[in-house]
């Protein structure tokens, strides 16, 4: 069976903190894969930990992209192309566009469509269209 971690699950995962909870979920996961269970992570999940690993736990956007990363080599574990394509863009945490911002033109783009931002490092994106 595929199951999707909701973004307390993955934070659980990556911080040890609740020491309870991530006790809990490792357990989970751990299980899972042993009765070859599979798991994936929503683009919005990963976006979602993202910014609360830097907000809640006081980490850098490096550490938190590191953590992510290496989150998305698990067993079992799957994120989109979307995702891998943003996490493996060179020196990520500097970017300009940003990891998300990244993720989310991707998005747009392999549905046929154009993102429309404000941002002028959009520029950088292929379909993208910068208003102002």
């Amino acid at each position: 069976m595929t199951f999707g971690f909701d973004t307390s699950v993955v934070l659980r995962l990556l911080t040890g903190r609740p020491a309870d909870l991530a006790a809990k979920a490792l357990a989970r996961y751990q299980d899972g894969i042993a009765a070859g269970d599979d798991f994936t992570v929503s683009d919005l999940v990963a976006s979602e930990t993202y910014y609360a690993i830097q907000h809640h736990y006081g980490k850098t956007k490096e550490e938190a992209l590191v953590a992510l990363k290496n989150f998305s080599l698990g067993d079992g574990i799957s994120f989109s192309s979307n995702f891998l394509s943003a996490i493996n863009t060179p020196d990520i945490h500097k970017a300009k566009p940003g990891f998300v911002d990244r993720m989310l033109a991707l998005d747009y783009g392999s549905k046929g469509q154009i993102t429309l931002s404000c941002e002028k490092s959009f520029r950088r994106l292929p379909d993208t269209e910068i208003i102002g």
